[in-house]
């Protein structure tokens, strides 16, 4: 079997504090919160967040505005359906007017001939 050959409690320690080290240097690294281009990059994001937000309600109206004109155009054709219904029964019913006038006119005029053939 072969030998553990793992580091020591000090090596261990001595690389976790090196770690600790680099974090450290590249915290203080960074850029603070009152840095001109963390501030210009801030106001950037800001101004990017309101124009994306800006489009999502542009964009929300436009489907509203085109839903409610999609609404009335339905609206509009249902009405004109309805209407022509009503003109086309309306036609029907004087053509029945009209032929049950015509076939009294008939029967009225077989009547009266009936009437003079025998009196």
């Amino acid at each position: 079997m072969k030998e553990f050959k793992g580091k020591s409690l000090s090596d261990r320690l001595q690389n976790a504090n090196q770690a600790k080290q680099a974090m450290l240097k590249r915290m203080q690294a960074m850029p603070k919160a009152d840095d001109p281009a963390v501030i210009e990059r801030k106001a950037a994001q800001r101004a990017a967040s309101e124009a994306r937000k800006a489009k999502r309600l542009e964009r929300e109206a436009e489907k509203a505005l085109a839903a409610r004109l999609q609404a009335e155009r339905e609206a509009l054709e249902k009405a004109e359906q309805l209407a022509l219904e009503k003109r086309e029964a309306r036609e029907e019913a004087d053509r029945l007017v009209a032929l049950q006038a015509e076939q009294k006119a008939a029967r009225d005029a077989r009547y009266a001939a009936r009437k003079r053939r025998k009196g």
